[in-house]
């Protein structure tokens, strides 16, 4: 059998080698044992080809031989050597062809292997059959891994016939140590691919492999490498795929899907799970931010609003990027309606109010837009605003100007489709589909935080996108770019998973904190004004008792008038003669039906007048006589319900927070029913949480809440016994309807402080935080 090798190679020496260094290597090599794996036949076949090579070039003679041949193959391929080569192999892979056909069978992919032997110029040795398993080994260690699967492969196809008949020696030995080779080569090969940053390539070396020690049932320690191997490749192996041109369809959807499999392993962007990559959580995020520029906002939308209901912070983050570059390279507002109202969201434990105000200012609501940079703490982008805005009563030039910046630098560079299109808020705003929207978009009032009221403090925020090279904020040049710039590099860091308050100090454009999802709403058309509040009410409450007072009043004179009138009546009959008396009888009746009637109008103008008591019923009976009812003072409004009185004990405490937990389900439910806050709320919590509820009802969306509560402890104010204090576990899981459509859920375990006071003898809320 021709093999492919020389003995220079077998030894590891070049051509020009003492007799020393011959011996040396010889020594080395015969010392250097493979793998644990391979079994006494493949280890005895590599040292016969050692001993061999040591034998023929320490003769002289031999040495001489064997050299004049070594270097007519290498540089004369014309020469009569060549030619013998090519017969002498031709001859002998006709003679092993006729072997097996003798024996009934035929093998052509036996013959195959043999035919790609190589061409004549390349040195080769004869070698006997039972040391094709040590060639196989040596060429392995040499690293001609593909030249390891030419030769290998084709004896481990079904039905292979030399090894079964024992040609290369023991069967149940030899097949596991071809195994063994061919599987080694494809994972080295692999590995040299990685290096080389072929990915794909790699990654189907590891699979080609895997699956041959899969389907021979051997090496399980050798399969768990490739399959380390492979998921370590896999983050490099995505980035390879994603950069391809579109039109590479399949190809890119392998791509999403691997990284689909790793976020699933992972438990989210920033989850904590194991997908066996070698990535922590911070080198996973900067994976991501590096992949971004390789996928289509469509693709990016599709992918990240998907994590977001895990729910995932900094998918949600970045479902905010996507949907402020897709609502503004497309003209469409109402994504960026759907952003605004997901930063408010973040804005519970993060200062946003600079991304809220681009986002209010793209939205045409620019009193919110200045309500929001008013409450921010970021304090260069504010500085670079306030410069640009010196000649103006307002800020709004210099967020203008702030906003075609941050759209330009920092959000359309990160996505494939979006890197080379311009920012323009002249253009955008100049659309008449965006004009349209903006006209029928009702200016809402900003929507408070569910939980917590963010106080900033010092210290960078966690979960941030934070810049790494390139520009600071400060360094914004002060007139738009006339040719792209390029965008600064960027690096996710992780979100924890506590509630934590804001943090202040020097923030990119890019960066917004990361939280909990918050479903996208549709806009409404027009705005419906919220009821009269708590004054109107009295209002009408006293009015009804006025009008209850005059009209029980009127009541009582029409009685008396009807007596008196009776009276006379009665005594005008008594004198008046017979003939007169039929016709002053059907005078009367007359007269009583036309009382009667006047009476009757009298009562429907009194009923109209009254108006209707809205939850109050006239406390008078069909089977009791009208009395005189004397004018009474306005009642005192009942007893909310759930409301609590009396000491704060932690019964009263978990009362009053499930009340509130149920008030909070009611009012955003799909009924609205915003009055139950008032029954267990009060300033300043409630008039937050009337804006919100209020704002969920105009927009047509609704949540749907499952709460568990633990009261874990309950403190009175030792010097003001009508002040308390309740901290307690809240279980929320939560789900977001937009028309009736299911569109994001949450799932959140907190712990919150309560501030409660005593008013009128109920206990009531008046505001809460999240703890540690």
């Amino acid at each position: 059998m021709l093999i492919p090798l020389d003995y220079y190679r077998i030894l590891g020496l070049p051509i020009q080698a003492t007799a020393e260094q011959l011996q040396q290597a010889h020594r080395d090599r015969t010392l250097q044992l493979p793998r644990r794996e391979y079994s006494e036949v493949a280890i005895v076949a590599r040292k016969q080809l050692l001993d061999e090579a040591c034998a023929v070039l320490s003769d002289s003679e031999g040495r001489k031989a064997y050299d004049a041949s070594f270097l007519a193959k290498t540089y004369d391929r014309e020469s009569e050597a060549a030619q013998e080569a090519k017969h002498q192999r031709s001859k002998t892979s006709a003679g092993t062809a006729t072997v097996l056909q003798d024996a009934g069978e035929t093998a052509p992919a036996e013959s195959k292997a043999l035919e790609a032997a190589p061409d004549p110029h390349t040195p080769s040795i004869e070698i006997d059959d039972n040391q094709f398993v040590g060639a196989l080994l040596i060429l392995q260690e040499l690293g001609e891994y593909e030249l390891v699967q030419k030769l290998g492969r084709p004896y481990l196809n079904n039905g292979s016939i030399a090894i079964a008949e024992g040609r290369f020696g023991d069967p149940q030995l030899v097949r596991p140590d071809i195994v063994l080779t061919v599987s080694l080569a494809c994972l080295e090969l692999g590995r040299e691919q990685w290096q080389q940053g072929q990915y794909e390539n790699a990654a189907k070396s590891l699979e080609a492999g895997q699956e041959l020690l899969l389907r021979e049932s051997l090496f399980a320690s050798v399969r768990g490498e490739m399959q380390a191997d492979i998921y370590k490749l896999r983050p490099y192996n995505i980035l390879e795929l994603l950069s391809l041109p579109e039109e590479k369809v399949a190809e890119r959807r392998r791509g999403l899907q691997i990284l689909r499999e790793m976020l699933q392993e992972r438990g989210g962007i920033d989850g904590s799970g194991d997908d066996r990559s070698g990535l922590g959580i911070e080198d996973f995020l900067r994976f991501v931010q590096q992949m971004r520029k390789h996928l289509t906002s469509s693709e990016q939308q599709a992918l990240f609003e998907a994590e977001a209901g895990r729910p995932s912070a900094v998918a949600t983050y970045l479902s905010v990027y996507t949907l402020l570059a897709q609502g503004f390279a497309a003209r469409q507002p109402s994504m960026i309606r759907r952003a605004k109202l997901m930063l408010m969201q973040l804005g519970r434990r993060q200062d946003v109010h600079l991304e809220k105000a681009v986002c209010s200012l793209l939205l045409g609501q620019t009193e919110e837009a200045s309500r929001a940079l008013e409450l921010s703490s970021e304090k260069e982008p504010l500085a670079f605003i306030r410069e640009h805005s010196q000649d103006s009563p307002d800020l709004l030039p210099g967020l203008c100007l702030y906003a075609e910046h941050w759209l330009q630098e920092e959000v359309f560079p990160h996505f494939r489709d979006l890197a080379n299109e311009s920012v323009s808020l002249k253009d955008y705003f100049a659309d008449p589909k965006v004009q349209a929207y903006l006209e029928a978009l009702p200016q809402d009032a900003e929507t408070a935080n569910e939980w917590v009221v963010v106080q900033p403090r010092s210290g960078k925020p966690p979960g941030r996108l934070q810049p790494t090279a390139g520009r600071s904020p400060a360094a914004i040049p002060a007139q738009p770019p006339t040719a792209k710039q390029g965008a600064s590099t960027v690096t996710l860091t992780p979100v924890p998973g506590e509630a934590s308050t804001a943090a202040s100090g020097t923030k990119s454009q890019a960066t917004v904190a990361a939280s909990s999802a918050v479903a996208p709403v549709s806009l409404p058309i027009a705005t419906v004004p919220h009821p009269a509040d708590s004054t109107s009410k009295q209002r009408r409450r006293q009015h009804s008792g006025r009008s209850g007072a005059s009209g029980n009043g009127l009541k009582s004179d029409f009685v008396d008038r009807a007596r008196t009138k009776a009276a006379e009546i009665t005594t005008q009959v008594k004198s008046m003669p017979p003939n007169r008396l039929a016709l002053f009888i059907v005078a009367g009746v007359l007269s009583l039906l036309f009382l009667w009637l006047i009476l009757s109008l009298l009562a429907n103008a009194m009923q109209a007048l009254s108006g209707p008591l809205r939850g109050e019923q006239a406390l008078v009976r069909l089977e009791e006589p009208p009395v005189e009812i004397p004018a009474l003072a306005a009642a005192p409004e009942p007893s909310a319900t759930g409301a609590v009185s009396g000491a704060m004990t932690e019964v009263a405490a978990r009362d009053l927070v499930q009340s509130w937990l149920s008030a909070k389900a009611a009012a955003l439910g799909p009924n609205h029913a915003v009055e139950e806050l008032k029954q267990v709320l009060t300033e300043p919590a409630l008039s937050r949480w009337q804006l919100m509820a209020e704002a969920q009802q105009r927009n047509n969306a609704h949540q749907r809440y499952v709460h568990k509560l633990q009261v874990d402890a309950v403190k009175t104010n030792p010097t003001n016994p009508d002040r308390a204090q309740v901290e307690a576990q809240v279980a929320e899981k939560a789900e977001v309807f937009d028309r009736d459509q299911l569109v994001s859920s949450r799932n959140e375990n907190l712990r919150v402080r309560y501030d409660l006071i005593r008013q009128e003898g109920q206990w009531r809320i008046m505001d809460w935080q999240v703890i540690k």
